[in-house]
């Protein structure tokens, strides 16, 4: 079998926000086709247009080879060898940031392609299933621009995911940082009294999460902040620093006791290595399409196993990054949950419309996919239509 064709998706919901911080309003979404009829499916968190480029863009020379050009011919089976070709082969261009993201959903989709063609799904092909289930959590991000409401509405989502069966929720409580949302603002005071309401709605049983979104300019800051969260009992606090202060997660995660987590944004499992052995952190954090597909995120789990640490991927986008981190943390037995943006829950049409045959939470937990592959396809008619509203806008 010979890969013969690589189609490259830029998708958009037709009724995006550029004012509103969520990637879930565009895509990247690949296919690469062989000469035997099969078809596999990857996607990558990461401006679509700037991603296709990456894959599209013609060799010039041995250290800055296209990727889409580094595939055409190849084995699909060979996933993991394919995956340090294109990491060598565009080592001059990458070896971080935009095309690791970008060789991301080409070897995701290597990964659904080889399960389809083996008849076996991809947890299978990635060491096979070390537990019966996988847990989700509810990603709880309320876009509004008051604090009022803000909180209003945290509250109403996460009654709403209980009463969904989760059993896990994470907060998303940024007044401030970069991912500050629509001029959202609050004081320390606030929010610490916003996670303990919501920590009485839900109680004690329930396992709640806090994502600040890198809105602490510095370690000082932050500790002074979620000194204040210990009575909450959190399973995590994330990304509380940018990501290159490695320095600063060192001392937030080791001179307090909630469990730091991070690593959303970070490319390869060089960038995890250093978060973890100098960044010190606790809970490891790869994204699927980001830190370079499932074979990379594979590579950062069993280094976070070495050193005894928790997983628990990071996606925000469709069904297809959700069907690949399901196969991941059933190949994982140190990961805790997935994060599970339920369509009930979120605004994103793309998270809502784009594959059929997704994966579904049945009594709060996900049952293993059983299909081959990812488990998930495209509706080709709300491909088509995102794929209009991003002709719009070049």
């Amino acid at each position: 079998m010979k890969i013969t064709r690589i189609d490259c998706h830029v998708l958009l919901d037709p009724g995006y926000d550029i004012g509103a911080t969520s990637s879930a309003q565009d895509d990247i979404v690949v296919e690469i086709h062989t000469d035997q009829g099969l078809t596999g499916i990857g996607e990558s968190d990461v401006n679509p247009w700037i991603a296709r480029a990456c894959i599209q863009a013609p060799s010039t020379h041995t250290m800055g080879l296209g990727l889409a050009e580094m595939l055409i011919g190849e084995d699909p089976l060979r996933v993991e060898e394919l995956w340090d070709k294109l990491y060598v082969g565009s080592a001059m261009n990458g070896r971080r940031g935009a095309v690791i993201h970008a060789i991301g959903a080409l070897d995701m989709a290597l990964h659904d392609l080889r399960g389809k063609a083996l008849g076996k799904p991809c947890y299978e092909l990635l060491g096979g299933a070390t537990k019966s289930h996988i847990t989700p959590y509810a990603s709880l991000q309320p876009e509004v621009s008051s604090f009022d409401a803000y909180r209003a509405s945290l509250l109403d989502w996460a009654a709403t995911a209980k009463s969904l069966g989760f059993r896990a929720a994470k907060l998303e409580v940024t007044p401030s940082g970069p991912y500050r949302h629509k001029g959202l603002h609050a004081t320390q005071k606030e929010v610490t009294e916003t996670i303990g309401a919501v920590r009485e709605s839900v109680g004690p049983e329930f396992t709640l999460m806090v994502d600040v979104q890198y809105g602490f300019p510095d370690a000082d800051t932050c500790l002074r902040a979620i000194r204040d969260w210990v009575d909450f009992n959190l399973f995590f606090v994330e990304t509380p620093l940018p990501s290159d202060d490695l320095a600063g997660y060192a001392r937030v995660a080791t001179e307090q006791p909630i469990p730091i987590a991070a690593g959303e944004w970070l490319a390869t499992r060089y960038e995890f290595l250093e978060l973890m052995d100098r960044g010190k952190i606790q809970v490891v954090q790869p994204d699927m399409g980001r830190v370079g597909g499932l074979t990379e995120a594979k590579r950062v789990c069993d280094l976070a196993l070495d050193r005894k640490l928790t997983v628990v991927p990071h996606l925000w986008k469709t069904g297809i990054s959700i069907a690949a981190a399901a196969h991941l943390a059933a190949a994982t037995p140190h990961c805790a949950f997935i994060e599970f943006l339920p369509a009930s829950l979120c605004a994103s049409a793309l998270r809502k419309e784009l594959v059929s045959d997704e994966l579904r939470m049945i009594d709060g937990v996900v049952p293993l996919p059983v299909r081959p592959g990812l488990g998930v396809e495209l509706n080709r008619e709300a491909l088509s239509r995102f794929s209009r509203a991003a002709e719009k806008v070049m």
